[in-house]
């Protein structure tokens, strides 16, 4: 087993796949608290792999209540620089229909949040590029085995990120659409945001489970409708997974890996030792 590691985000159910030989859970916890739950390590075609179920075994998490700062610390304390988040989204386009694949390679945040989708603070002050939020290099990897295993997949398009956890309402889901959204979901923002700062590069498989509400021709979304769906794309989702795993590098070397390379403003000499040490391998090359 070589290289860094790689780390997948999503159903608690995901790592139950062909060629992933499970060796280990790791329950941890951060200077930022616990995790969704415990990670699950093992390998894939030679590399390390970690699994983490985004709203815990038994899905008994909110959108609102993941602690998505501890999850991604937790990944990048293992070692994990590659991170492929699978995530349930409904869809403002009739030609993203349920159960296509998309791709997104922009956000936009709706969250109310957003203190806690950052590390810095209590003494460091970073603020890093997001005008390009996902790995292109990765989402390359995603789209193409998309294609080989001939999945409906939409490459590019814009995630609108809602806390929930009830569904838009018809006139909210309009307005997105106006806006030119694409697709739209609960939690995937935020694991972009702490990824870049984590030097992690990052690509989302977004599972289109429905048509938001807006459709009014079609049934509004339903937690039963979207779980449906949600089944199917597991499938889909971890024949992505098996084809992309082998073709990542080893090494990280892409722009993503040195994200943080002129985002800290404040001077060494002023950064706290305590803050230095709650940020851990997040910041350890600079310190």
């Amino acid at each position: 087993m070589s290289g860094a590691a790689i780390g997948i985000i999503g159903g608690s159910g995901l790592y139950e796949m062909d060629g992933f030989e499970k060796t280990e859970e790791r329950v941890m916890e951060t200077p930022f608290g616990a995790p969704s739950d415990a990670l699950i390590g093992g390998t894939m075609a030679g590399r390390q792999v970690w699994f983490l179920p985004r709203h815990g075994r038994g899905h008994r998490l909110l959108p609102t209540e993941i602690n998505h700062r501890a999850n991604i610390w937790a990944l990048r304390e293992l070692g994990v620089r590659w991170l492929i988040c699978v995530t349930a989204v409904g869809s403002l386009r009739e030609e993203y229909a349920p159960r296509h694949v998309v791709l997104p390679d922009q956000y936009f945040d709706r969250t109310s949040r957003r203190e806690h989708h950052t590390f810095f603070g209590n003494g460091v002050v970073g603020h890093v590029s997001f005008a390009d939020p996902v790995s292109a290099e990765l989402r390359g990897l995603l789209r193409d085995a998309a294609v080989a295993e001939k999945l409906p997949v939409h490459d590019g398009g814009t995630y609108v990120n809602m806390d929930g956890p009830a569904f838009s309402t018809r006139a909210e889901s309009e307005a997105n659409r106006q806006l030119g959204f694409d697709v739209i979901g609960m939690t995937n923002l935020p694991e972009a945001k702490l990824a870049r700062e984590a030097e992690i590069a990052l690509a989302t498989l977004a599972m289109i489970t429905d048509y938001d509400c807006w459709k009014i021709e079609e049934h509004a979304v339903t937690a039963d409708a979207v779980m449906s769906h949600l089944h199917a794309n597991v499938a889909a989702a971890k024949a992505i997974i098996q084809r992309v795993v082998p073709q990542i590098p080893l090494e990280p070397c892409w722009p993503e890996h040195r994200s943080l390379d002129g985002a800290i403003m404040t001077p060494r000499a002023l950064w706290p030792t305590e803050t230095v040490a709650r940020l851990g391998k997040i910041i350890e090359r600079f310190a």
